[in-house]
């Protein structure tokens, strides 16, 4: 009997349970995105049934947002919205992770393409054994991208209080994703009071808006993210032995080798480090910028702003399992030195050409810093013509 199966080249023939899953999988695409939503929904909303959205919320998060969109047009100067009226649509944690899923598709199908013509363009060689190791990996492929894509999105949609807990760009919209439920846990385990972290946490969704809808901003982080992905490569040692290591008498062992952290181990090259300085360069930036945001217009209009705002910068660096596996796969790690270098950064910038010389950050694809200008904001100012105090 063939390794490969009697059909010659699909390893799953001549197990009848198998062979459903095969035909379940065949013609799939890249990713399986039916079961990355069918995980994403399971994870998000942990097996449960979740309420809609109370209208009176939504009425509620509207004029908020109203406040926290006027206040910070005028400390920006930036528009907060490609056009039209933004608006504030809050949702359940499954909502979320669904929309999440849908407009993070591009970066993950982006993903899947790279480790597919990476694997192939390794090829598989004579020997039997490796053979049938490269069948199984173009068959379980797309379903294991599509676990682990929604697992990912599922996990982050328990935790997020808005769109942009991980800063990166969706389609162009008027639209602001907000996760009410998150935000009263989050409010009760602090013991904040919640119409006070509603608008904390509208004011920095919108201030992260507006500077992620300019087009140059996108432009910049999404072609860094593609390229990020486009780098993973094949492990095939790797990917061998993560599979050996599974006994089908010992289901643990397929968690252990679908987990995120053998992905990674099987992809992340080297290659990559560069692409994540520049990104880990753009978003610390951006970082910086909106805490500056934040604390100029936040303590005259939160009351508890002093404390939302310590507790929710401790919960950024205290990233769940979710968003670190995010993080590492779309290369959008940023830890507590990386916010520390951009707090820094905007903190030179104001104290060498004031608020008019921050104000030059995001007016074109020019002005975004380098890695070494992030280090030293007076390369920066000298670079885009600013003269400095």
């Amino acid at each position: 009997m063939s390794d490969a199966g009697p059909g010659g080249g699909n390893p799953f023939e001549g197990l009848p349970m198998f062979r459903d899953l095969a035909r379940l999988f065949a013609g799939q695409g890249p990713v399986n995105w039916d079961i990355a939503r069918q995980i994403a929904v399971w994870t998000a909303a942990e097996g449960e049934a979740e309420p809609n959205v109370d209208p009176v919320e939504r009425i509620q998060l509207e004029e908020l947002l109203r406040v926290a969109d006027l206040h910070v047009s005028d400390a920006t100067g930036l528009s907060t919205t490609p056009g039209g009226l933004l608006r504030a649509s809050p949702t359940t944690r499954t909502d979320w992770a669904l929309q999440t899923l849908q407009a993070w598709r591009p970066f993950l199908e982006r993903l899947a393409t790279a480790v597919s013509a990476a694997g192939e363009a390794e090829g598989t060689g004579p020997d039997p054994a490796t053979q049938l190791l490269g069948d199984l990996g173009r068959v379980v492929g797309p379903v294991l991208l599509g676990m682990q894509s929604g697992y990912m999105v599922g996990h982050l949609g328990r935790r997020a209080l808005g769109q942009y807990d991980l800063p990166l760009p969706r389609p162009s919209s008027d639209t602001i994703l907000v996760v009410p439920a998150n935000i009263t846990a989050f409010a009760g385990e602090w013991s904040i009071p919640e119409d006070d972290l509603r608008l904390w946490v509208l004011l920095e969704e919108v201030t992260h808006h507006a500077v992620l809808s300019r087009p140059h901003v996108r432009a910049r982080l999404e072609a860094l993210v593609d390229d990020y992905v486009g780098r993973f490569e094949v492990d095939g040692n790797a990917l061998e032995g993560s599979f050996a290591d599974i006994d089908p008498t010992d289901p643990s062992s397929f968690a252990k080798a679908l987990s995120p952290e053998t992905l990674l181990g099987i992809m992340q090259t080297p290659g990559q480090r560069e692409v994540a300085v520049r990104i880990e360069t753009l978003l610390a930036a951006l970082a910086g910028y909106v805490d500056h945001v934040l604390d100029t217009v936040g303590h005259g209009l939160v009351g508890s702003y002093g404390r939302i705002a310590e507790a929710l910068r401790r919960r950024r660096v205290e990233s769940s399992e979710g968003t670190r596996f995010a993080e590492r796969l779309l290369g959008l790690q940023l830890g507590a030195v990386q916010y520390e270098k951009g707090q820094a950064f905007v903190a030179g910038v104001l104290e060498r050409a004031g608020e008019e010389g921050l104000a030059r950050l995001w007016a074109s694809a020019r002005e975004l810093p380098t890695p070494a200008e992030l280090e030293a904001p007076g390369l920066w100012l000298a670079r885009i013509d600013i003269p400095t105090d």
